[in-house]
């Protein structure tokens, strides 16, 4: 069986590592198209995942218009090359793949808010998402429970590494909160909008009061100089062992409160996401007791020094997580499952054929 998946985004790459291993190991062989983002190059390449470059990430819509065709005149040919029985992605690009090589293409997404699943629809087999997601995809349309970073931070699948303590330079008992700002720069963020300059930098001063603060800054641009905080400069690899020892984290992106949430680690979520029309998943993980997603600001503030100070607020959000993850699905393996469910079929059309030619 020969799966093609699409990473996109770092995020991509840690849903499928353990799906591309363990397909190897079972002597399939996969083929990973991904987009030339620095993080998600170092991430592949920390993973010893087999992959090819199809094109350099868009930083706007327009640059994305003038990149396209080069990205599609790649995927095309790669694909083709490759030859799959089944084809993993997200949007319009695993679509065109699976199209042209007329094979069948699952899209796994968890955000009602973008547009891939519109794109993608009427070209894919089938549309998996998690069960909290909010629209009808239609008879394509698969639920399973739990979310898509389980794939890979299960507590059955990861096992935090403490010694990342010695790399960030903190002590084995001194508290640190992470902060992730959005760049706000993907087609999905049109629009929406998180903290200010000048509520990023009260943010941090606040924060610096109870905490050594670490910042992951998605644009790279963020002048540390006279701010109370450091960057965070650990190789991407390592931000899971970070989030999962850090006391707090507070974010204006998305899939890194999920991750905290399912880490254990208190997260505060802030951006114009946040709502009556907010995304199934982070709704269900606040029913959880594993997120707090707020509009105010000033809500953000007190909430976050509040969660600082209290000692007993991470062993109660590892207690909530052990509770969330207990009956919710093992998507590395549904992943593997259905990968090779469908390599079935083609062996079987193809042998069918054969015999029919004979």
């Amino acid at each position: 069986m020969k799966a093609l998946i699409f990473n996109n985004t770092p995020a991509h790459v840690h849903m499928y590592k353990h799906a591309v291993t363990r397909l190897e190991d079972q002597g399939h062989d996969v083929l990973v198209l991904a987009r030339d983002d620095e993080v998600t190059e170092a991430l592949l390449e920390a993973a010893d995942l087999p992959y090819v470059i199809y094109g350099e990430r868009s930083e706007s819509l327009h640059s994305l218009a003038w990149e396209l065709p080069s990205h599609l005149y790649t995927i095309v040919r790669q694909a083709r090359q490759f030859d799959p029985d089944v084809i993993f992605g997200k949007g319009p690009y695993a679509a065109v793949a699976g199209t042209v090589t007329r094979t069948p293409t699952i899209a796994v997404l968890d955000s009602e808010t973008s547009l891939d699943h519109v794109v993608a629809r009427p070209f894919v087999r089938a549309i998996l998402t998690p069960s909290a997601f909010r629209k009808d995809l239609g008879d394509k349309h698969y639920k399973f429970t739990g979310v898509t970073e389980t794939a890979y931070l299960h507590p059955d699948v990861f096992e935090p590494d403490e010694s990342v303590r010695d790399e960030l330079g903190v002590g084995r008992d001194e508290p640190y909160a992470l902060v992730r700002f959005n760049a706000f720069n993907g087609h999905h963020d049109v629009g929406k909008k998180g903290f200010s300059i000048e509520q990023r930098r009260e943010l941090l001063s606040e924060l610096a009061d109870h905490a050594t603060v670490f910042v992951s800054d998605e644009s790279g641009r963020l002048d540390f100089d006279d701010l109370e905080a450091r960057p965070y400069d650990l190789h991407p690899a390592r931000m899971h062992d970070a989030l999962a020892e850090a006391d707090l984290l507070v974010a204006d992106t998305q899939t890194m409160v999920t991750e905290a949430a399912l880490l254990g680690t208190p997260a505060i979520r802030s951006n114009s996401f946040v709502g009556e029309e907010d995304m199934g998943n982070f709704i269900e993980l606040e029913e959880a007791g594993l997120v707090r997603n707020l509009e105010s600001f000033e809500a953000v503030l007190e909430q976050a020094q509040e969660l600082l100070a209290d000692e007993t607020a991470v062993d109660r959000w590892e207690q909530r997580r052990d509770e969330y993850v207990e009956d919710i699905d093992n998507v590395t393996e549904l992943l593997c499952d259905i990968a090779v469910s469908y390599g079935d079929q083609r062996t079987k059309q193809a042998t069918a054929g054969a015999t029919e030619v004979s």
